[in-house]
């Protein structure tokens, strides 16, 4: 076990580094060039919000849950293409592909549009019970995730009250993305307003998700500066 655990840790971390998070942490300034770059780039924003806007467009025109649900897939599927025209990495689009695949895949079968969002809801779910679950066992899941990214930086997170207190208000913060997500659509999933669905998926999707992370960035560096100014004994400064 003890030569499994440092393994494990290895892997979460290297997971982690990769990961939007890791992306706004190793930038100075969280500049808008940071937030777009931590979600691939202005072709990875096309390629998260261009499925949902076509299924909005196209179920607003047809009413039909399987064109709707087909042609994102199309588009998906355009998207790794050109991906690999251009030698660029297949992999976050192969991975965007499979889950408009399997949306869609549930609207065509059971021929409700409104099924096109049940996987989108069930991942916010499990996203904000995680969190909550880390907050009650003191354990806030941003807190990990930022000893992962930073090392020896965050070891004593835990230790220290204010790092702690401020790792557990960004945990709360998620908790307020993945539970607002909730609130707002499914009741309308409930209801079957697809439209309504498509609409708050586009909002509250890449634009909140953008704005959270910012908050948490801000939130993080104001307890752990950069390496810099740590060196040069200056107070930490949130810009």
């Amino acid at each position: 076990m003890t030569d499994e655990q440092p393994n494990l840790n290895d892997a979460l971390a290297k997971a982690v580094r990769k990961s939007s998070i890791s992306s706004v942490a190793s930038s100075e300034l969280p500049t808008g060039a940071a937030i777009i770059a931590s979600i691939g780039g202005v072709r990875g924003l096309i390629e998260s919000v261009l499925p949902s806007f076509v299924f909005l467009i196209v179920f607003l025109i047809t009413k039909n849950p399987v064109l709707s649900a087909l042609l994102p897939v199309g588009v998906a599927v355009v998207f790794i293409v050109i991906r690999v025209a251009t030698k660029l990495p297949i992999t976050p689009a192969v991975t965007g592909a499979v889950g408009v695949a399997i949306t869609a895949a549930l609207a065509i079968i059971t021929g409700r549009a409104e099924n096109n969002f049940v996987l989108g809801i069930a991942t916010n779910a499990v996203y904000l019970v995680a969190m909550l679950v880390s907050i009650v066992v003191r354990r806030p899941l941003i807190g990990i995730v930022v000893a992962l990214l930073m090392g020896e930086r965050a070891a004593n997170w835990r230790q220290e009250p204010r790092q702690y207190r401020v790792l557990t208000l960004v945990t709360w913060l998620w908790v307020a993305l993945f539970g607002i997500r909730l609130v707002i659509e499914v009741p309308l999933y409930l209801v079957g307003n697809v439209a309504g669905l498509a609409i708050a998926k586009l909002i509250l999707g890449v634009p909140l998700y953008a704005l959270v992370l910012w908050a948490s960035w801000l939130l993080v560096r104001s307890v752990f500066p950069p390496v810099a100014a740590e060196q040069q004994g200056e107070s930490p400064k949130v810009s």
